[in-house]
């Protein structure tokens, strides 16, 4: 569920709701929504469905689990990556301060590993 926390917040704010305007959606306290996207909570499995239910997306895409298939435009397409890149992304979700630290600004990151590198 290392992503989820970031998906609901992100789903949340493209809707235009409040914490509380989600909690009242779904039954649950504002705190609880904070805490889910902090991280430091883990929703129960109904709660999981309902937000699933209210924004119309896939469990599995909630909880960050990666779909191979991914609609744009209502055009199906798909994505190949190499067993380096599988691997590197595995490596980098082993550490998990980094990992989300690249995914948060991915060029400020890169930038920065550069820079250290040379």
């Amino acid at each position: 569920m290392l992503l989820f926390g970031r998906r609901l917040k992100e789903l949340r704010k493209s809707n235009k709701m409040t914490q509380k305007e989600l909690g009242d959606a779904i039954n649950v306290t504002k705190v609880s929504i904070c805490c889910y996207e902090k991280g430091t909570r883990v929703p129960s499995l109904e709660t999981l469905i309902d937000i699933s239910n209210l924004f119309k997306v896939d469990l599995n895409y909630l909880i960050g689990n990666d779909t191979y298939v991914v609609s744009e435009n209502n055009q199906s397409y798909g994505i190949k990556m190499s067993n380096e890149e599988i691997a590197l992304i595995k490596e980098l979700r082993k550490h998990i301060d980094i990992y989300l630290k690249l995914i948060d600004d991915p060029q400020r990151m890169l930038e920065l590993i550069d820079k250290k590198i040379r």
